[in-house]
């Protein structure tokens, strides 16, 4: 079992930045890959960000998102971040966290956390 808490979500202007985080718990060392999807209101979820937790990281980025969004793990905290500067309006959507396992099709989801992006 992984548990995953997100949090850093928030309103703020175009332009602005915030940083969200994923607190990750449980059989940790389990865990593949872990990513970053939203779900805008009216549309589907789609991946925002994903990292490998293997030595040889590999990164991965949609294209909306890329030269303005960093994905990061601190794995002393068990937490990984996603750093978004130069916000749209269009990233308004709820972030979700996700950890894909070793091995299985199976994934964690996070509660998610609400961005909302003024204009």
């Amino acid at each position: 079992q992984v548990q995953l808490v997100e949090s850093g979500g928030g309103l703020v202007q175009a332009g602005g930045s915030l940083r969200l985080s994923c607190a990750a718990s449980g059989s940790i060392f389990s865990i593949s890959v872990m990513g970053w999807y939203r779900q805008a209101p009216g549309k589907q979820r789609e991946l925002v960000a994903g990292i490998t937790t293997d030595r040889n990281t590999k990164i991965n980025y949609a294209d909306s998102v890329k030269g303005r969004f960093t994905i990061s793990i601190d794995n002393a905290k068990n937490t990984m971040y996603l750093q978004m500067n130069s916000l749209k309006p269009e990233d308004t959507a709820v972030y979700y966290c996700n950890a894909d396992i070793y091995g299985s099709s199976y994934a964690y989801w996070g509660q998610g956390t609400q961005v909302t992006v003024s204009s």
